[in-house]
């Protein structure tokens, strides 16, 4: 197991992220802090093109901020060359996806493995970590099927069982619901849950659906590049009433800084 580090896990410092599209100025993030505990589960909400999964890229190191310091695990990003990143990620963090992002021609066990062959783990050895992450997800009868002879929630969980059979310090979760019916999605929030309180994983969740959002530690609302911790009662009430829910916030802390 990592040991997980004893400052935050992920942290935030003044960060802003801007893009341009020909000559106009798209902000995203503005003057950002943020700070995520070991061991928080995290769930991110916010309107569409609201700069939720820019958070994800940014704290991935896929993409790089306009200004300001992203320090995962303990490693200042901005230090990192493209090449550093690609090794850094492969044994910090585990990824999990909308939409599975499952090789269709290699079997449950062979999209697992795939994060390992960039270790120098022995075949025997890759071969213990993709079982045992395979039993973790209740899926160890179905290694040798491919994504084809799989359901929607077969799929997201050899799906997970990829993203933690590194044993990363960080799980980042983009919608990882949004393409499953209502058991399937339950089945998927329960085993994102175990990952944290059994295992120890930080995890942090882009989602739309408040009954996913429930399930986290915190939930953070994310609009016109800011910050603020959401109440998750309000948000329900709205869309109840026909609004937009994710707009009603807690008004206990207006502001971008969201650090210890």
């Amino acid at each position: 197991m990592h040991s997980l580090p004893a400052q935050p896990v992920v942290q935030l410092r003044h960060v802003s992220k801007e893009y341009y599209r020909d000559k106009l100025r798209i902000p995203v993030l503005a003057d950002t802090s943020l700070d995520i505990p070991a061991g928080e589960f995290v769930a991110v909400m916010g309107p569409s093109g609201s700069g939720k999964s820019t958070l994800l890229n940014l704290c991935a190191g896929l993409d790089r901020p306009t200004t300001g310091t992203i320090v995962v695990a303990g490693q200042d990003l901005g230090e990192l060359s493209e090449s550093q990143l690609t090794r850094w990620r492969s044994e910090h963090l585990g990824f999990i996806f909308q939409l599975y992002n499952l090789m269709p021609v290699l079997t449950a066990f062979e999209n697992v493995e795939l994060p390992l062959l960039l270790t120098n783990l022995s075949r025997r050895e890759r071969a213990r970590h993709v079982e045992t992450a395979l039993r973790i997800v209740g899926l160890e009868d179905r290694m040798h099927h491919y994504p084809r002879q799989l359901s929607g929630g077969q799929e997201q969980r050899v799906a997970i069982a990829r993203a933690i059979v590194t044993d990363p310090v960080l799980l980042l979760a983009d919608e990882p619901t949004g393409n499953l019916d209502a058991v399937a999605a339950v089945e998927v929030l329960d085993l994102l849950a175990q990952l944290n309180a059994e295992f120890g994983k930080t995890i942090v969740m882009v989602t739309h659906d408040p009954r996913a959002a429930r399930r986290a530690h915190r939930i953070l609302h994310l609009e016109k590049g800011r910050f603020e911790e959401a109440d998750i009662e309000a948000i329900e009430r709205g869309r109840s009433s026909g609004g937009d829910g994710e707009r009603r916030r807690s008004p206990r802390a207006p502001s971008a800084e969201i650090a210890g």
